[in-house]
């Protein structure tokens, strides 16, 4: 395996970093902006970003104002920076994403570049942006992509580090990294930040018999590093809120790794499946992972630098199908954290077969297919926004007052607080004393999971429809927001007026001075002065 060629001196390798970077921001950023959030991961998370920066507490993610700590907060603060910075627009909403998908493709860059050469690592890059999880859930805005990235970095960091003291060269720096992108990669999605790193390094130098190497990683100034990263913020949420601890690692990490009861149950040969599927037709020209001469030198303890390289990329893939296979719960986003990885293998597998000019171009075709095909993707749901209540957003910033009030009926839509540039939360109705608010993994239970951290604003936020209509005479002027099949249960909204309909989701205008009922409650003959 050759290393790179550094003919160009210190100042053409950072020239050669920096324009790559730019080529990878601009290509997974350029379609970024196109379509409206989605519902309900986008608007949720976007939303939370949102909240952070209406706010100004950077520390406690909200829900519509409860505490919302299903995940930690950096993909809130990346993402809350650059609404912060460009207003609400849907890129900067999906600012996180697209910085995760850039770490760890730059970090799979330079760690081929430096172990495999400048060839190697262009047409690896290659490979990697053209695959559609990559590009799609780069411009997604929840957390996978962010934690894919830091978890790629941390684990191309700490082999990095690995090879380094294997060949006798200083390797703490790249070391300490490892350990603080670990730490960030717990701020980005929990344990897993740190759990898939040191189950990928672990079994690739056991496979390996490098037992000094093992040692060698482990690291006192390394764990400072990670809890500085990681820590803060874990216990400045458990000194404001006492069930913070337990709520996040116990049921929101534990209990849906462990247990059924939550959405999107697959069966166990699910993610191998979607790899597989999403990486053709590139895979099919790499018949050379299933010949064993491939994978000489890469296991034992003469293993060459070569097959170290390629074993590190095989377990990276390897422990991500493992650990997510075991939950019955899987989502396609938590498997990116293998596709850095799996592209490298892609790219180096392939590079045998592709040794004819016509060759050459038929693998291109292939690869850029995928690229091709991600961006249809984009294209569908930029024609397509069925998923989106962005016009009805939009249509209520217009005409909403700050102090008039906003409610949701038995749904809370996402995404229109972001729209319509909402500086308050709404008030959602519905019957949340019910115990089957809790029995589904649903916006009932993200909200009223909420509001189990903060009563008081739970109390104000979260009505029974019998508290409805007396809320509405309360104020002159709010607004209603329901499902359209609903309105029959809700009478008075026949007096109200439906300013705009979107995806069956009507929005009303509602004059208390106009509503029968008003006038027969103690405040209704005040209630429209």
């Amino acid at each position: 395996m050759s290393r790179p060629e550094h003919g160009a001196g210190p100042s053409g390798a950072w020239r050669d970093v920096l324009a790559t970077l730019a080529l990878v921001a601009a290509w997974l950023a350029a379609t970024a902006w196109l379509r409206p959030l989605m519902v309900p991961d986008e608007g949720r998370y976007a939303g939370v970003a949102w909240e952070m920066v209406r706010s100004g507490d950077w520390l406690t993610p909200t829900l519509n104002g409860l505490p919302f700590f299903h995940k930690p907060p950096l993909f809130y603060w990346l993402s809350g920076a650059a609404l912060s910075l460009f207003g609400l627009v849907e890129i900067a909403g999906r600012a996180a994403s697209l910085c995760g998908a850039t770490l760890g493709s730059m970090a799979l860059y330079l760690f081929t570049r430096h172990w495999c050469g400048q060839a190697a690592a262009r047409r690896t890059l290659w490979v990697l942006l053209l695959q559609p999880l990559l590009f799609i859930g780069g411009q997604f805005a929840n957390l996978d992509m962010l934690v894919a990235g830091c978890i790629t970095a941390t684990v191309l960091a700490l082999a990095h580090a690995a090879l380094r003291f294997e060949q006798g060269q200083p390797h703490r720096r790249a070391l300490w990294l490892g350990y603080a992108l670990a730490g960030l990669g717990v701020l980005a999605k929990g344990l897993i930040g740190f759990v898939i790193p040191a189950l990928t390094l672990g079994l690739w130098l056991l496979l390996r018999w490098r037992w000094r190497t093992l040692w060698a990683l482990l690291s006192l100034p390394g764990v400072a590093i990670f809890l500085l990263v990681a820590a803060p913020w874990y216990v400045a949420m458990q000194m404001r809120f006492d069930d913070f601890l337990h709520y996040f690692f116990v049921v929101q990490h534990f209990q849906r790794f462990s247990v059924g009861g939550f959405n999107n149950v697959m069966p166990v040969w699910f993610y191998p499946a979607v790899l597989a599927l999403l990486s053709l037709p590139s895979l099919v020209w790499c018949p050379h992972l299933l010949d064993r001469g491939y994978w000489a030198g890469a296991f034992g303890p003469r293993a060459t630098q070569q097959g170290a390289v390629r074993l590190l990329m095989l377990v990276a893939v390897g422990s991500v199908l493992l650990f997510f296979s075991i939950p019955k719960s899987k989502l396609v986003g938590y498997v990116l954290p293998a596709v850095a990885p799996l592209a490298w293998l892609l790219a180096d597998a392939s590079q045998r077969l592709a040794t004819t000019p016509g060759r050459r171009r038929a693998w291109a075709g292939s690869v850029a297919s995928g690229g091709l095909l991600a961006l249809a993707v984009v294209g569908w749901l930029t024609l397509h926004q069925d998923y989106s209540l962005r016009g009805l957003g939009q249509t209520l910033r217009a005409q909403h007052q700050a102090d008039e009030p906003v409610y949701m009926l038995e749904e809370y839509f996402y995404d229109v607080p972001f729209y319509a540039h909402l500086r308050a939360p709404v008030r959602v109705v519905d019957d949340w004393g019910t115990p089957a608010v809790k029995q589904r993994d649903n916006w009932r239970k993200e909200i009223a999971d909420a509001g189990e951290f903060d009563t008081a604003a739970a109390q104000r936020l979260l009505l029974r429809p019998e508290a409805l209509l007396p809320a509405l005479c309360a104020a002159p002027v709010s607004w209603v927001m329901a499902e359209q099949y609903l309105a029959p249960r809700y009478p008075f909204l026949a007096q109200a007026e439906a300013v705009r309909t979107v995806h069956e989701v009507t929005l009303w205008r509602v004059r208390a001075a106009q509503l029968t009922a008003c006038a027969e409650t103690p405040n209704g003959g005040s209630a429209g002065k």
